[in-house]
């Protein structure tokens, strides 16, 4: 999900070590990668560490649904990052629907991320708990013609996350994690063909959504997250599986994969609203509430206002909650 980067001004490469190195070559550390890609600093990044009790129930959200064709996964490839499936995305082939998206968009990989133990790895933190790993399937919106387009454009990417705990194998997870013995250095990439990725959704569908960026530079701030509450099981020896890949090619000297868990301040406005029970609404929103309703009174307004006004609230980062009812 990064660019590559050339000339001798822009010869540092991003990674996740806590101090930089020396010379051209270093790698910049997480609190440097501005200095190559100004998207690092904004309002934005991802990803966050969500508190449960400031996230507020948005009734309006819609179920969301996927409908993947397993012959659209092509390759599997090591990048040096991560590992990554490709799928054809060329026409709407592999679909994501509903929940807060616009429309529908089209899959075009799926990658993971995970620690050097199985007590961290996942990118999001649930009220302080770490996940051992994190799925993210990407998704562009095919309105914008190109996935490069796509990038440019707030609504442009879905992202579907999945939380990876440790428990009972998952036999589906497993036809996956056979495919590294074949990308086991970076740069390698071998076929990999009918494989439906919905095998590693949870049963439960009920999701928390916030307007957010790719965790990798560029840093792109185009990504509508949709992080499923319920995290899947895997047993530690599948993941042990991801920490065998490297990140070095292979005429290098082995280096692990490794990646240091970062989160970045949530600057998103949120408000918290319970399913059952009391109601908590900022004295901002209830001002904004209380006015529209007061001018549709004396005014006879259209209802189109009220629903004008709703978009702009749903288009500010605020992050919502879905239940299935």
């Amino acid at each position: 999900m990064s660019s590559p980067v050339t000339g001798k001004a822009t010869s540092k490469e991003w990674g996740y070590a806590d101090h930089n190195g020396n010379g051209d070559s270093q790698k910049l550390c997480p609190d440097h990668w501005h200095e190559l890609f100004p998207n690092a600093k904004g309002d934005n990044q991802s990803p966050i560490e969500l508190h449960t009790k400031d996230v507020r129930h948005d009734p309006s959200l819609l179920p969301w649904s996927a409908s993947y064709d397993p012959g659209s996964a092509k390759t599997i490839l090591n990048n040096g990052k991560t590992c990554r499936v490709v799928f054809d995305d060329t026409y709407d082939r592999s679909m994501l629907r509903g929940g807060p998206l616009p429309g529908p968009y089209r899959l075009r990989q799926f990658h993971l991320h995970w620690g050097s133990s199985d007590d961290h790895g996942s990118e999001h933190i649930v009220d302080g708990v770490k996940y051992a790993a994190e799925l993210h399937l990407v998704h562009w919106n095919p309105k914008y013609n190109t996935y490069g387009e796509a990038l440019k454009q707030p609504d442009g990417i879905a992202v579907v996350g999945v939380f990876l705990k440790i428990g009972r194998e998952k036999g589906d997870f497993q036809i996956f994690l056979d495919a590294l013995d074949k990308i086991k250095t970076k740069g390698k990439e071998a076929p990999f063909s009918h494989f439906d990725p919905s095998c590693l959704f949870p049963a439960c569908r009920d999701y928390w959504t916030y307007r957010g960026s790719f965790t990798t530079p560029p840093c792109e701030e185009c990504i509508v997250w949709l992080l499923l509450k319920e995290p899947i099981t895997v047993s530690s020896d599948q993941i042990a599986k991801l920490r065998s890949l490297f990140s070095s090619a292979e005429n290098e000297p082995p280096v692990p994969m490794e990646r240091k868990p970062i989160t970045f301040p949530n600057k998103n406005t949120i408000s918290s609203k319970k399913k059952h029970g009391r109601i908590k609404i900022r004295k901002k929103a209830i001002g904004h509430h209380f006015l529209v309703i007061l001018i549709s009174q004396i005014f006879s307004f259209p209802i189109f206002i009220l629903k004008i006004i709703n978009l702009e609230a749903m288009m500010s980062n605020s992050i919502y909650g879905s239940r299935y009812v």
